[in-house]
């Protein structure tokens, strides 16, 4: 099979995967949009957590052009990304009891935020945990995982439940569980992983209704614009200004 072919299964198999996340979860992307514009509004502030691969979602939606500048990247040290050496002490990081709760205990999330946790497997303790400790200090959860993992895989966390089982609203990614699209009969290990594009497409989705939402009740929603066109700089300084006790990537 030529390399074009494969391109093209690829790109079919994950816009098949965004019409369906686009179909079979629209009420869960209204209600975490509602719910995100909900804590905006009552002056809370937003964060998302991602370990790993996961970690690209959540960044995706923090200082980003045409984003909510009030999302702010809540980072587990060595598990941010694989930048750090060697890039398998991020996956061991994943399950190491108590690190969510020491980073959440020492973060500026309180009561009354909103915590996005990304994690395709929804089953290391880091996530769990994170979910668990984040619910016990009043923060909303918003939790987007493959549901699949939870009926597929074991649990790595003491309590035996997944990052679905903690969460205010669940976002299903619909992707398959060891996260490959394509097989060939000439390459010993599924390959071509989606769930990169489809985690980033939900969590903008639910930014685009969370803008919408705070748009149709009066309230202006606190976006950033590029700073590669004229007037950016200036636009984004006075959103800076104007949420300054809300946004934490700029201290």
């Amino acid at each position: 099979m030529s390399g074009s072919e494969l391109a093209g299964r690829f790109f079919d198999a994950a816009i098949g995967l965004l019409e369906r996340v686009r179909d079979e979860e629209a009420e869960a992307i209204t209600a975490a949009g509602t719910l995100i514009a909900d804590t905006v509004a009552a002056e809370g502030r937003l964060f998302a957590f991602g370990a790993g691969h996961s970690s690209l979602a959540a960044q995706d939606v923090v200082y980003r052009a045409g984003g909510l500048a009030l999302m702010n990247l809540l980072a587990v040290p060595g598990a941010v990304g694989v930048d750090v050496m060697p890039a398998t002490l991020g996956s061991a990081l994943e399950r190491v009891d108590g690190l969510a709760t020491a980073v959440l205990d020492t973060s500026p999330a309180r009561a009354g935020d909103v915590l996005v946790i990304i994690s395709l497997s929804g089953r290391n303790a880091l996530p769990v945990e994170m979910a668990l400790h984040a619910r016990e200090l009043g923060l909303k959860v918003i939790g987007v995982t493959s549901v699949a993992y939870g009926s597929e895989t074991k649990s790595r966390h003491s309590s035996g439940t997944y990052l679905k089982d903690h969460c205010d609203v669940v976002l299903d990614s619909k992707i398959a569980v060891g996260d490959a699209e394509l097989t060939l009969d000439t390459v010993p290990a599924p390959f071509a992983p989606a769930s990169t594009v489809v985690t980033s497409a939900l969590l903008q989705a639910v930014m685009a209704t969370a803008a919408g939402t705070l748009a149709d009740r009066g309230i202006e929603p606190p976006l950033l614009r590029s700073g590669n066109v004229d007037g950016g700089h200036e636009w984004n300084g006075r959103v800076f200004e104007e949420y300054a006790d809300r946004i934490f990537y700029r201290q």
